[in-house]
C-alpha cells in the first residue's frame, strides 16, 4: 500500500485495519487471506481461546504519522468530494438554522422544535440497518448521486413554500422527514465511500477532515442564515441549501473511476441484516463506543432545542444570538476535528475522556448567568463534543472488514443519530416544563454518566485498572494493564 503521493492511483487491498484495544493499543493485523464472515467476532470476543494468530505483517510507515495534517487532500478524487461538501454542508447549516427559527416562529414552542429534529432522525432510527444492507450491496458513487439529488430537490421545496407565503408548521416536518429518508442511505454510503476514495492508510486524516469541513461550515452557515433570517426572511436560506447539492454531484461526476479503491461488495442474500449485528456484538471494541455515542447523540447533542431556547427565553436576544451560539460552538468543533486529523491515531481513552467533559462543559454551561460566559463555553463544548464524534467514528470504521462497512457504519449512524428522535422531544418536553437550564444541565449529565460507565467496562474488558501518580511534577490519573500495575507495586 502505497502512502504518498501515488497513494490514489493504486488500489489498496481489501483489508481492514486492526482495532484498537480499550487501552489504545492496536491487535495483530489480519492478513486479507485470512478473512471469513465470523472470524474477526470471534477473534475479537474470546482472544485467549482463539488459535495462534497469524504473524503481523512487516510494518510500513504509518500514512498518519508521516503525512500532513491535510495529505488526503493529495488525492484527486477525495479533494473533489471536499470541496463539493464544503458547498453543501454551508447550505445544510443555513437550512437547519432557518428550520428551527421558522418553526419556533410560527408555533412558538420549543417541543415543537424538538419534533422537527426527531422528524428528521427519525428514519435513521426505524430504517438505518436496511439502509446499511443496501449500501454494503450498492455501488457508493451512484448511490449518493440520487440521495444528494433528493435532498435538493427537498430544499428547494421548501423554499418556495416559505417565499410564497403559504409555509405552515407540518410542511417543515414533512420537509424534514423526507431529508431523514434520504439519510438513512446516504449517511453511510457517504461514510463508506471515503475510504474507496482514499484507501485505508489515509483514511483517519480524510475522516478527520471531513468532520472539520463539515463543522467549518458551520462557521459561515449560521452567519449567514441569521443575516437572511433577520433580512429578507428564511426562505432564502432554504433556496440556497437547494442550489448548494450542484457542488457534490457535480463533484461527484468529475471523479475518475479507476483512481477508485476496490472495495469488496456483498452479495444479495438473507440474513445479512443479522449478521451485520452478530459481527458488532462480538467486538467489544465496536460495541461500547457505539453505546456511548449512543446516549451523548440522544442526551447530548439536542443543540437546536437548547440553544434556541437560551437565546429566546433565557437571554432574550433573538435569531443573532442563536446564530453566534452555534459559529462559537463551531469554531470549537473545527479545533477539535483538525486536532484529531493532527493526531493520526484513535485511541478509546480519548473517546472516553472527551465524552466525560463534554458531559461536565454541558452541566457547568446550564447554569451560567452571563450570555458572554456561556456563549465562550460553546467553544469547548463544540472541542470536546467533535472529538467524541470523530474518535468513534473513525475506530469504528479502522475496526471494522470493509465488506460489513456498510452496516456497522449504519448501526453507528443509526444509534448515534437516531436517537435524537427519543431525545429531542423528552428534552423539548423538559425545557418547557422546567426551562432550558434544567433541560441543558440534564443532558450533559447524562452524557457524563455514560462516559463514566463505559470507561469502566471498557477498563474492566480490557484487564484494565486504575493508576494514579505523578508524572513531571504533575498528578496523572490513567488506566494501565494490571499485570504492569501489580510488577510496579
Amino acid at each position: 500500500m502505497s502512502t504518498g503521493s501515488g497513494a490514489d492511483s493504486a488500489p489498496a487491498p481489501a483489508t481492514h485495519d486492526s482495532p484498537p484495544t480499550p487501552d489504545g493499543a492496536t491487535r495483530p493485523s489480519r492478513t486479507p487471506g485470512s478473512r471469513t464472515p465470523s472470524a474477526p467476532s470471534a477473534a475479537a470476543a474470546s482472544p485467549s481461546s482463539s488459535p495462534t494468530p497469524a504473524p503481523p505483517a512487516p510494518r510500513a510507515p504509518s500514512a498518519a504519522s508521516s503525512s500532513s495534517m491535510f495529505s488526503s487532500l493529495k488525492i484527486r478524487n477525495y479533494r473533489l468530494f471536499f470541496l463539493g461538501q464544503v458547498v453543501s454542508n454551508t447550505g445544510t447549516w443555513m437550512q437547519r438554522i432557518a428550520q428551527d427559527w421558522l418553526v419556533l416562529s410560527l408555533t412558538g414552542s420549543s417541543a415543537a422544535v424538538g419534533i422537527t429534529t426527531a422528524l428528521q432522525f427519525l428514519p435513521m432510527l426505524l430504517f438505518g440497518l436496511y439502509g446499511g444492507v443496501l449500501v454494503d450491496r450498492l455501488p457508493k458513487r451512484p448511490t449518493l448521486l440520487a440521495t444528494q439529488t433528493a435532498m435538493g430537490l427537498t430544499g428547494l421545496a421548501l423554499a418556495f413554500l416559505t417565499l410564497s407565503g403559504h409555509v405552515q408548521v407540518w410542511h417543515v416536518y414533512l420537509a424534514a422527514f423526507a431529508v431523514g429518508l434520504a439519510t438513512v442511505v446516504d449517511n453511510p454510503a457517504r461514510q463508506s465511500f471515503v475510504s474507496e476514495m482514499v484507501g485505508p492508510g489515509q483514511l483517519q486524516n480524510a475522516v478527520s477532515l471531513n468532520s472539520a469541513n463539515f463543522q467549518s461550515a458551520r462557521l459561515v452557515g449560521p452567519a449567514v442564515a441569521g443575516v437572511l433570517i433577520t433580512g429578507v426572511g428564511t426562505g432564502w436560506a432554504f433556496l440556497f441549501n437547494g442550489l448548494s447539492f450542484v457542488a457534490p454531484i457535480a463533484g461527484l461526476l468529475l471523479m475518475r473511476s479507476r483512481d477508485l479503491h476496490t472495495v469488496e461488495r456483498a452479495p444479495r442474500g438473507k440474513g445479512q441484516l443479522r449478521e451485520g449485528l452478530r459481527y458488532v456484538a462480538g467486538r467489544p471494541d465496536l460495541v461500547w463506543p457505539i453505546v456511548l455515542v449512543g446516549f451523548i447523540g440522544t442526551f447530548g447533542f439536542n443543540f437546536p432545542v437548547w440553544l434556541s431556547a437560551y437565546a429566546d427565553d433565557v437571554f432574550h436576544a433573538g435569531a443573532g444570538a442563536y446564530s453566534l451560539f452555534n459559529t462559537l460552538m463551531a469554531v470549537g468543533s473545527v479545533a477539535g476535528a483538525l486536532l484529531a486529523a493532527r493526531r493520526g491515531t484513535a485511541r478509546l481513552r480519548v473517546l472516553i475522556a472527551a465524552a466525560l467533559a463534554f458531559g461536565l462543559l454541558e452541566a457547568v454551561a446550564a447554569v451560567v448567568p452571563s450570555l458572554w460566559l456561556f456563549s465562550l463555553l460553546m467553544v469547548p463544548i463544540g472541542v470536546f463534543g467533535l472529538t467524541v464524534n470523530v474518535t468513534a467514528n473513525t475506530t469504528v470504521q479502522m475496526a471494522t472488514d470493509p465488506v460489513m462497512r456498510g452496516r456497522v457504519m449504519a448501526l453507528f449512524m443509526m444509534v448515534f443519530v437516531g436517537g435524537t428522535p427519543l431525545g429531542a422531544p423528552l428534552v423539548g418536553w423538559v425545557t418547557d416544563a422546567y426551562g432550558p437550564r434544567v433541560g441543558f444541565a440534564l443532558g450533559g449529565l447524562v452524557s457524563a454518566a455514560a462516559a463514566t460507565a463505559v470507561g469502566l467496562v471498557l477498563a474492566r474488558v480490557g484487564g484494565l485498572r486504575l493508576s494514579v501518580g505523578w508524572h513531571r511534577g504533575h498528578p496523572q490519573v490513567r488506566f494501565v494493564p494490571k499485570e504492569r500495575l501489580a510488577t510496579a507495586v
